[in-house]
């Protein structure tokens, strides 16, 4: 069991956590640059304590070099990450 979420991340925030949504998409501020891998680093630390599952059950899919990015995560429902993240429909 998998769900697939699509974030825009905003790298270099005064803060790091969930943003809301913006475009259909969970809207991520990271306060690392996105330099050597620190804020996809960054982010799959913000969704592990966001959602409380382990950093190895998250990975990133598809654009790992660019602000809009799709994360996979292992382990739980579609209805979990809704209601953890606070995301409609």
């Amino acid at each position: 069991m998998a769900v697939f979420i699509d974030v825009k991340v905003i790298p270099r925030s005064a803060r790091s956590g969930l943003a809301g949504t913006r475009d259909g998409m969970l809207l991520i501020r990271l306060n690392a640059p996105p330099v050597e891998g620190a804020a996809n680093a960054e982010l799959i630390g913000v969704l592990s304590a966001a959602l409380r599952v382990p950093k190895r059950d998250i990975s990133i899919v598809s654009g790992t070099r660019g602000r809009l990015k799709r994360v996979r995560v292992d382990g739980v429902t579609e209805e979990f990450v809704r209601g953890a993240c606070q995301l409609s429909d």
